[in-house]
């Protein structure tokens, strides 16, 4: 399975996971806030669109081929999908600025954000005129 594993989409992953995750042990509690379900939904639909363009610019200059681009993507969410249910399960000691009533919020952010990257990739780009 590793051998199909594109090694630059996988560490992009993981750089934007590692930033992305000290950045939330620093400031996610001004992110993700109980009974916040308004600012949820910002969150989530700011989110979708955002993963799926990086996934979609990051395939393109990664993964020439563009049928490959999906196995990219999967690389690309692979530190996500891999490493975010431990910290879902871990949460307060994960995350101790954030509140626990949260974690759910948080995991399904991360499902949102690795949907977000496989549909960037899996859309075949369009036609130009």
């Amino acid at each position: 399975m590793l051998s199909h594993v594109n090694a630059r989409l996988f560490l992009y992953g993981l750089g934007i996971w590692v930033g992305a995750t000290l950045a939330l042990r620093i400031a996610g509690q001004h992110v993700l806030r109980p009974g916040d379900w308004k600012g949820t939904l910002v969150l989530f639909a700011f989110s979708f669109p955002v993963m799926a363009w990086l996934a979609r610019r990051l395939c393109g200059r990664f993964e020439p081929q563009v049928e490959r681009w999906p196995a990219g993507a999967i690389s690309f969410a692979l530190p996500t999908l891999l490493l975010d249910p431990f910290s879902s399960a871990f949460f307060p000691a994960v995350f101790p600025n954030m509140a626990p009533e949260v974690a759910g919020v948080f995991g399904g952010w991360m499902l949102w954000c690795c949907a977000g990257a496989l549909i960037g990739a899996t859309v075949p780009p369009g036609k130009r005129s």
